[in-house]
């Protein structure tokens, strides 16, 4: 069997974890699950909430030796060269990223992202993107100074971050309209009607435009606020440069730009719990090496190899 290691994410800000104690008592093997020390201290509990319930603890070194490694934000972590012929479990985000893809394949990682991952069509982190719209519109408006009621936003999307920046927009007070794909072109007619944008499409790499470009800032009302939770640096929104919790925001021509990439962190303890029972469904098929068909599917490279197509198209390899 295989050993899982958790380590603590060193991410600027980054403080949600795959593993709350109570979730535990759903894995067959625990004793295979290895904490860093001081894992749980962010979320309230201690290493002793862990051992009573099976899971082991070690030093950072000790985690980082194990199999498979679960970390929220993987694809930042600035381990990934520590690592040899691992596997990687996490928001790894390597399409657009070619550090992170000459890293794995250094490196001889294989990787299994958590971005790919869907049971029954719905994605399997579903709950994590819910508070990723949430909590981007909550900290948007409080770095702009202003409160959603009184202000015009359209959102872009029609998934689950899209579905929870609208549930945060109403529940205080904004005057929400949605657009999607299919009325890219309406919203960029209506664009200088609104007070604030908020960008919750995937983007398709593959594309080569933009909804809106940095010409179009002009057209925008003066102070508008553009909350970019995808995050594409010069994707759906061509002037988006992602940035951090500590410096969210940046102003291009007027227009306040929010890109921050991690935004569930901001409430840390919520999301662990979704994210906590999702690994804990996982962890035994990578524990007793026994990859099912939604894990197989999101596996993006295989020792070193990369076996996702989208990252060979966009990156020229």
């Amino acid at each position: 069997m295989k050993t899982i290691g958790l380590p603590i994410s060193h991410k600027e800000n980054e403080r949600r974890r795959a593993l709350v104690p109570n979730d535990i008592q759903y894995i067959k093997h625990p004793e295979m699950i290895f904490i860093e020390t001081g894992y749980g201290d962010v979320l309230g509990f201690t290493d002793e909430d862990y051992i009573k319930r099976g899971v082991k603890v070690g030093t950072r070194s000790e985690i980082l030796s194990k199999d498979v490694i679960c970390d929220p934000k993987i694809g930042d972590a600035e381990y990934l060269e520590q690592l040899n012929g691992q596997t990687i479990f996490g928001w790894v985000h390597a399409v657009q990223n070619s550090d992170i893809t000459d890293k794995i394949i250094a490196h001889r990682l294989t990787s299994y992202a958590w971005e790919d991952m869907y049971e029954e069509g719905r994605h399997s982190f579903w709950r994590n993107n819910e508070i990723a719209g949430e909590a981007a519109v909550f900290h948007a408006y409080m770095c702009h100074g202003i409160f959603p009621y009184h202000t015009k936003a359209a959102v872009l999307g029609r998934g689950n971050t899209a579905k929870g920046a609208v549930k945060t927009l109403n529940y205080m007070g904004a005057d929400v309209t949605l657009y999607d794909r299919k009325t890219e072109s309406l919203f960029r007619k209506e664009l200088p009607q609104f007070d604030v944008v908020v960008n919750a499409i995937l983007w398709d790499t593959s594309r080569k435009d933009h909804i809106i470009y940095r010409d179009d800032l002009k057209r925008m009302k003066k102070n508008a606020l553009i909350i970019d939770i995808s995050c594409d640096r010069n994707g759906g929104i061509e002037s988006s440069i992602p940035t951090t919790i500590a410096d969210p925001i940046y102003v291009v021509d007027g227009i306040t730009h929010y890109v921050v990439d991690h935004t569930p962190s901001l409430f840390w303890k919520s999301a662990t719990e979704s994210l906590s029972k999702v690994f804990a469904r996982f962890a035994d098929e990578f524990i007793e090496d026994k990859p099912g068909e939604v894990l197989l599917k999101a596996m993006n490279f295989k020792e070193g190899r990369i076996v996702d197509e989208r990252i060979n198209r966009f990156q020229n390899r």
